[in-house]
């Protein structure tokens, strides 16, 4: 009989849904901090809270009350902002039906925060001694990027052995060993105003050399390295009857190797004008680097396999299309990610989990726990 309970994590989903936490409000991203903050203290484990800036909420570390915390150990990564804004469960409530829980939140990512939390509660109930000390990381603000908690991301991974992040996955024989980059850029331009009647020829207008730009940005799209440019929003000029002065675009960028993101910054940042009397400035630069499988992370992936097979299911990695802090772990730890639960809708009005899948998925994360050394 499993030691996982599920209806524990069925109820801890819900009350994390319940409390609303979109990145950009942080008082409410707080009230999701201040929740999770009692459950690891009425757990026993040492809790720091630090104070969020930049209009960011606050991050939490928990220490599980096992194993010499001064060695290497296994760092569990959750973020516990949405992209879904306020009020949207009154459109868009969290309800049960039959194996399927919905909700904003439950897929990306409260469910697998939640599974990592009983994983370790039923550590603490059998009694077992994993061999590596336990550290739970919530980061308040990965929807937009981790901007204001990259720092802690890097330096807790640096002190790991293993990070896991419990990302929400779409098959229950899959976890994520890779995923894209992503470069981001402000696209802008400036042109020569002019009335469109009288002086039109003595204009030079901003929104033709943004279409020229925009061409030459898709173009750079190629599926089969797995390269894509998107213009997602656009805009310029102020009136019909005035050659447009300025423009401006904001450009994402995906790739799946980090040439690929250091060939993709150069080929962007000298893009030219077509018009000589134009001036082209793209800012930005690499956002995340992506995420790529290496030798430590092929052998983490093989430990979870055989948990996996100890538990009663097979295990494959692969590449995740979107980004995560398992991008920013990278470079300094092994890492596997889309431990969470299976699940859809991520980012929509239509977010679920398959509520079968959480106890053997919770099993494999309180596997890794106990038997990571």
């Amino acid at each position: 009989m499993s030691d996982i309970s599920v209806e524990a994590i069925i109820a801890d989903i819900e009350a994390w849904a319940a409390i609303e936490s979109p990145t950009d409000q942080p008082e409410h991203v707080n009230a999701m901090i201040s929740h999770v903050e009692a459950l690891h203290r009425d757990l026993g484990m040492d809790v720091e809270r630090i104070a969020g800036f930049g209009k960011r909420g606050d991050k939490l570390i928990a220490r599980a009350p096992w194993g010499n915390r001064a060695e290497p150990g296994v760092l569990i990564i959750s973020h516990i902002d949405t992209v879904h804004s306020l009020g949207t469960l009154d459109r868009f409530p969290i309800r049960r039906t039959g194996d399927r829980l919905e909700g904003p939140g439950v897929f990306d990512m409260k469910g697998g925060g939640c599974m990592a939390v009983e994983a370790a509660r039923a550590i603490l109930r059998s009694g077992a001694q994993p061999h590596l000390p336990l550290t739970f990381l919530y980061i308040p603000d990965e929807e937009m990027g981790s901007q204001t908690s990259r720092e802690i991301i890097a330096e807790q991974s640096r002190k790991a052995s293993y990070v896991l992040v419990a990302e929400g996955t779409e098959s229950l024989d899959s976890v994520v060993t890779s995923r894209t980059g992503s470069l981001k850029f402000d696209l802008n331009i400036h042109g020569v105003p002019a009335h469109s009647g009288v002086d039109h020829r003595m204009g030079r207008s901003a929104l033709r050399e943004l279409a020229h730009q925009i061409i030459a940005l898709e173009a750079l799209t190629d599926y089969d390295r797995d390269i894509t440019v998107n213009v997602g929003t656009a805009s310029g000029g102020t009136r019909a009857n005035v050659v447009p002065e300025k423009a401006v675009a904001r450009v994402d960028v995906r790739v799946t190797t980090t040439a690929n993101a250091e060939e993709m910054l150069a080929r962007v940042t000298g893009m030219t004008a077509v018009d000589p009397d134009v001036t082209v400035h793209y800012a930005g630069g690499i956002w995340r680097l992506p995420y790529e499988m290496t030798e430590r992370i092929a052998g983490l992936l093989q430990s979870a396999q055989d948990a996996a097979a100890r538990i009663g299911f097979e295990l494959t990695g692969g590449l995740g299309r979107g980004g995560s802090d398992a991008n920013l772990v990278a470079p300094h730890a092994a890492v596997l990610d889309g431990l969470g639960p299976v699940g859809g809708g991520a980012h929509t009005l239509d977010e679920w989990i398959d509520l079968t899948s959480l106890q053997p998925r919770t099993e494999l994360l309180r596997d890794l726990m106990l038997t990571l050394k």
